[in-house]
């Protein structure tokens, strides 16, 4: 094992698209870090679970647990929540006024829901993205090319099709994400004007990495990262949406931040991930990594497999309804 880096900071987010909390210190397991995004607002018009790719108000709500999770939080059982308005005001999940609030807040009619069972599949579902979704979830005019997301495995694009989040998650792809201190001084060192602010890219970890890499935990995709409790298993990077991009608290609005992440590291900074063992983690943890097998044969197999998930990619494209500007 090789040094990974150390723990700087760990983030729960008990309402998805809401501002996060940061924690000294989290139980992670199979599903992520314990409590993280219980809570998410639906769209009423769509029923479908909406973010705030779709509504960036969302960004500007504080969300705080009324009491510290139990053990048993997760998929069927949400804690109650607190959100908080930028005019001060709060509301709990227990309020039947919170869906009235949320709604007039966000001029668009919404609903607060907890995450559902695990065996109640339906909740998840979501329409087949058109041309102009994927062009408003990663803020692409209408010159510019779709995002190329071969870098997903076949099944998980399967999945993010068919649901508008993971079955038992309300997380966009994997139930870890994971930025480094490095792969955000990078991106800064080419946009001077703009603020990489940790809190645009929401992950579950950063870490400070010893490494040289402009982008360290790109170098761990494949290998597992193990802390001192606790074992990751990182996967792919993580392609950015429109979201780092919105204005939020003391962060304003900046397009440059999505563009120069597009242009200059494939659309992406940080990486998703799994869980492989679970256990608790602390700021402060120093993390250890199992390099990823890059023998010639498994780099001459990964690139064949990305390749062939590219024409798969461009056929599905070819095939995908255009839609209509709202």
């Amino acid at each position: 094992m090789i040094p990974a880096g150390r723990i700087t900071s760990i983030w729960r987010y008990p309402v998805k698209s809401m501002l996060g909390e940061r924690l000294p210190e989290a139980q992670i397991g199979e599903l992520g870090l314990h409590a993280d995004r219980t809570w998410a607002v639906r769209d009423t018009e769509t029923d479908v679970t909406t973010s705030a790719k779709r509504l960036p108000g969302l960004l500007w709500c504080t969300a705080r647990y009324a009491q510290n999770p139990p053990p048993e939080a997760g998929p069927g059982h949400a804690p109650e929540v607190i959100i908080g308005f930028p005019d001060g005001t709060e509301v709990s999940s227990s309020d039947p006024a919170v869906h009235q609030q949320l709604s007039r807040y966000l001029d668009h009619s919404v609903e607060l829901r907890a995450l559902p069972p695990i065996d109640q599949r339906e909740q998840y579902r979501a329409p087949m993205a058109t041309k102009t979704d994927l062009r408003a979830i990663f803020g692409l005019d209408d010159d510019e090319p779709l995002p190329d997301l071969s870098m997903f495995p076949v099944r998980k694009l399967a999945e993010i099709s068919r649901y508008a989040t993971p079955v038992g998650s309300y997380v966009d792809a994997y139930p870890v994400h994971i930025v480094t201190e490095q792969s955000l001084a990078t991106m800064a060192g080419l946009a001077p004007g703009s603020d990489f602010d940790i809190r645009r890219f929401r992950p579950t970890i950063v870490v400070d990495s010893p490494s040289e890499s402009a982008h360290p935990e790109w170098d761990w995709c494949g290998g597992t990262v193990h802390a001192p409790d606790a074992e990751l298993q990182p996967l792919i990077p993580t392609i950015r949406c429109v979201m780092p991009s919105h204005e939020q608290p003391e962060l304003k609005r900046d397009r440059e931040i999505t563009r120069t992440i597009a242009a200059h590291s494939r659309r992406c900074l940080g990486v998703y991930g799994n869980v492989i063992r679970s256990g608790r983690i602390a700021e402060g943890d120093v993390l250890q990594l199992d390099p990823p097998n890059r023998t010639p044969i498994a780099a001459t197999a990964d690139s064949g497999a990305i390749k062939v998930k590219r024409a798969v990619m461009r056929a599905v494209s070819a095939a995908m309804p255009t839609g209509k500007r709202s």
